[in-house]
């Protein structure tokens, strides 16, 4: 196959879903020797773009001024002409209208991926958000977000592609290293290494579920049983007064021995690695929710809420039989629940829990490796330029 040119346009490459599955498909891009380019406004993933033979150009991607989108439209045309682009996929709004219109002005094919769920509580936004479902091609993270697509954008019908967003997976089954780092975050967290580790990883914000499991947590305290601690790792992000009604409910729960707000950690493989449990306790749908995807492949029970695409991620009864779970879910915002749930859990036997881990590790490598994805966005990427010619 000839060397192709595609380019992806983002608001900025720091750390995010969007951001790293852009640099993930620019690397397979260049690793099969065609020429991945990446627009934004720069940003801490520049660095590795570059050094995995990506090419980064510095855009005004992030702007949402109307005239501004425009002018950035025709500074794209001109650029795909210059630059023979191909292909350009956006995956976000404001830059995604930019890059609709340069398209469109080229005659060259326009992608989309739909990240997130976007709010849409007026037909303005309804009509800003639908550039994300004009792509020729409009990829959705789940079956979950390709659904609400259909619903908000009839005419997207038979456009409508379900790439999982895909992890590292590699990164996180179980290691010698990363059980090494694990014993070593338990030391900076307070954590007894003995402790059973009940561990909920998600930026501390009301949607994310952990009022309702620190309820759950003092539920499961009144058994009296003395073996486990819980581990909120997330960064408050300056939401301040969250955090601090967090501790006050650890405080009047007589919790602040057991529960840790331990801040934002940078190694999640290594907190998998620490953990005995995995909690997803969000109370508002998520687009995908890749932790519970890296936790099956760490090999930690996971326990998640069913809402959003965790039928997707976390298989559980009565969508698939007792001897082909992954996982668990319960309703979200049920503390007693949620309680109930981290019970069983804990009182799986050796031979149950190696069981479900196993097939919970099996699940996350058949459906949501970062190869997989690749593999299947680019074969999408081929499709469409081979109808181009």
């Amino acid at each position: 196959m000839a060397k192709r040119t595609i380019a992806q346009i983002i608001p900025e490459l720091e750390t995010g879903g969007a951001e790293r599955t852009a640099v993930d498909i620019a690397v397979a891009l260049a690793a099969r020797g065609d020429r991945a380019i990446v627009l934004s406004q720069g940003g801490g993933l520049v660095e590795e773009l570059e050094a995995a033979g990506g090419e980064h150009i510095a855009f005004p991607a992030k702007t949402k001024n109307p005239l501004a989108l425009v002018n950035n439209a025709f500074r794209l045309a001109s650029m795909i002409r210059r630059e023979n682009i191909e292909l350009i996929h956006a995956r976000s709004r404001a830059p995604a209208w930019s890059a609709l219109m340069a398209a469109r002005m080229t005659g060259i094919p326009f992608v989309t991926t739909y990240h997130g769920l976007y709010g849409q509580k007026s037909r303005l936004k309804g009509l800003y958000n639908s550039v994300m479902a004009r792509g020729d091609v409009v990829i959705a993270n789940s079956h979950y977000t390709a659904d609400i697509i259909a619903k908000r954008h009839a005419f997207a019908a038979g456009r409508i592609e379900v790439v999982h967003r895909g992890s590292d997976l590699e990164a996180f089954a179980g290691s010698a290293e990363n059980e090494a780092r694990g014993k070593k975050l338990l030391a900076a967290w307070g954590v007894d290494e003995n402790s059973r580790v009940i561990l909920n990883v998600a930026r501390l914000t009301w949607w994310k579920g952990q009022r309702v499991l620190i309820d759950a947590l003092a539920d499961l305290a009144r058994d009296g049983k003395a073996d486990w601690v819980a581990v909120l790792a997330g960064s408050d992000q300056g939401r301040e007064d969250y955090r601090r009604e967090l501790e006050e409910r650890i405080l009047s729960a007589g919790l602040e021995k057991r529960v840790k707000l331990v801040g934002h950690c940078a190694d999640i493989p290594a907190a998998h690695a620490a953990a005995d449990i995995a909690v997803i306790a969000s109370i508002e749908p998520e687009a995908f929710g890749r932790a519970a995807v890296e936790a099956q492949a760490s090999g930690v029970p996971v326990i998640a809420t069913d809402l959003g695409a965790a039928p997707e991620t976390v298989l559980a009864p009565p969508q698939v039989a007792e001897e082909e779970r992954t996982g668990y879910r319960v309703p979200p915002g049920d503390a007693a629940a949620l309680a109930n749930a981290l019970r069983k859990v804990l009182s799986l036997g050796a031979g149950e829990r190696e069981a479900l881990v196993r097939r919970a590790a099996d699940h996350a490598a058949a459906n949501f490796s970062m190869q997989a994805m690749c593999r299947t966005t680019l074969a999408l990427y081929d499709r469409l330029l081979e109808k181009a010619l």
